[in-house]
C-alpha cells in the first residue's frame, strides 16, 4: 500500500524508525507482540525509507532529512547476508554493538521531527 501523500509516507518512515530507536528490550516485546522475526525492524525501514528517498528527489522533503535515515540504512545493510545471521536474533539487539549504531541516527531523526525519541512502538508492523 503505497500512498502519494507525503505526510503518509514522512508518518511510516517515522514509525519504522521509532521501532529501531527504541532500546533492545521494547523492540523485544514489540517483535513478540507481532510474532515477527528480528529482521522485521529492518525490513519495516526499508520501504518508507525508499519511499523518503523519492520524496527527497521530488522536492518534497528536505534533503538534509534524509542523512539520518540514510546512515540507518547503511549500517543495516553492511548487517546483510549470511555470515551475519547471529546479528538478527532476539538476543543480538541487546548484545550487538551495529544495533546500538542503528539506533543513534534513527533517534536523531526522531528528535528533529516528533521531538523525542522516545514514540509509542507502532501499534502495527509497518504494512509494505
Amino acid at each position: 500500500m503505497e500512498s502519494a501523500d507525503p505526510s503518509s509516507r514522512r508518518r511510516l518512515l517515522t514509525e519504522a524508525s521509532t521501532v529501531l530507536a527504541a532500546d533492545a528490550q521494547s523492540q523485544v516485546a514489540w517483535l513478540v507482540r507481532h510474532a515477527v522475526m528480528t529482521d522485521e525492524a529492518a525490513l519495516d525501514f526499508d520501504h518508507p525509507f525508499r519511499m523518503a528517498q523519492t520524496l527527497a528527489a521530488e522536492g518534497q522533503l528536505a534533503r538534509g532529512v534524509m542523512a539520518d535515515p540514510q546512515e540507518t540504512d547503511v549500517i543495516l545493510s553492511a548487517m546483510s547476508g549470511g555470515e551475519n545471521a547471529d546479528r538478527w536474533t532476539r538476543d543480538a539487539l541487546s548484545t550487538d554493538q551495529r544495533w546500538a549504531l542503528s539506533r543513534r541516527p534513527a533517534r536523531r531523526l526522531l528528535i528533529a521531527e516528533p521531538g523525542d525519541w522516545q514514540q509509542p512502538l507502532p501499534k502495527t508492523p509497518v504494512v509494505r
